[in-house]
């Protein structure tokens, strides 16, 4: 197994380079040794993924018991792996500092705060910068190369404001972020206008409703890494949905025909 400091590295190695990369986001053991079964060069946890998988809507799992879910994600696999770690679990900086101190502690190589407060609006922007600078100087600190990344949230409350988007990744970037992210972007021109706003790597999310834009095509326009939240997630669920259902309604089970088979899946987990 690799350490946390070569995964560190390994990570934010993978943000300079040409092209983008995909961090898909798993929601349990399994589903995070998949995907590096799969090939791929980093995970991201996703809160509402985790949430949704114990019975439980985003943004009401505690401090500790989404740090234990961290934990088994990083510790699944050895590829590096960034927390979701939504507002900090406090509206300080004090306490966003803590959280990034105890996150660290779980193996991984990076995480991200969000700048929206738990009843769900926005902070005023200084707090917010005040925020993402605790959180940096937690992480310059580190033995290892942490990743902070800083999310602007106004898309995902219903606040498509680019220009206030920019000016927050603006001052995240100057409170010392080492990635940006503003989840929810409706275009293409909008994702080029916050690339060509900052100069530290972006994230942009795929999988939501609205922008479909491959990874070829987000490289063009200067994104360095492309995650997918709850997605997959989502996607499981709605075939599980989708199979009950026929099951309940119908009494068939053709479901079973596009399904992986016992074998095929249990010789990805030896």
């Amino acid at each position: 197994m690799l350490t946390q400091a070569e995964k560190g590295l390994a990570f934010r190695a993978l943000h300079e380079r040409d092209n983008p990369f995909i961090i898909p986001n798993p929601w349990d053991i399994g589903t995070a040794r998949l995907l590096a079964h799969l090939g791929f060069e980093a995970l991201a946890t996703t809160s509402a993924g985790y949430a949704f998988s114990v019975g439980r809507r985003d943004s009401t799992i505690h401090r500790p018991e989404m740090l234990a879910h961290v934990a088994a994600i990083a510790s699944a696999t050895d590829l590096p792996v960034s927390a979701d770690l939504e507002n900090g679990y406090g509206d300080s900086p004090e306490v966003v500092a803590e959280t990034i101190t105890l996150a660290a502690a779980t193996g991984i190589a990076g995480g991200s705060i969000e700048d929206r407060r738990a009843d769900g609006e926005i902070y005023d922007v200084t707090l917010a910068a005040d925020r993402v600078r605790a959180a940096a100087e937690v992480g310059r600190s580190l033995p290892f190369r942490f990743t902070l990344t800083a999310r602007a949230e106004n898309y995902l409350v219903g606040r498509p404001d680019l220009k206030d988007t920019i000016s927050r990744l603006q001052a995240y970037q100057e409170a010392g972020a080492d990635v940006l992210y503003a989840p929810g972007l409706a275009s293409k021109d909008d994702i080029s206008a916050v690339v060509r706003s900052v100069n530290r790597p972006v994230n942009v999310i795929m999988g939501m409703q609205g922008v479909r834009l491959s990874l070829s095509e987000l490289g063009a326009i200067g994104v360095k890494r492309v995650s997918v939240g709850s997605a997959l997630s989502r996607a499981a669920l709605g075939a599980f949905l989708s199979a009950a259902r026929e099951m309940r309604e119908h009494g068939t089970f053709t479901f079973a025909e596009q399904a992986v088979s016992y074998h095929d899946i249990s010789a990805l987990f030896t």
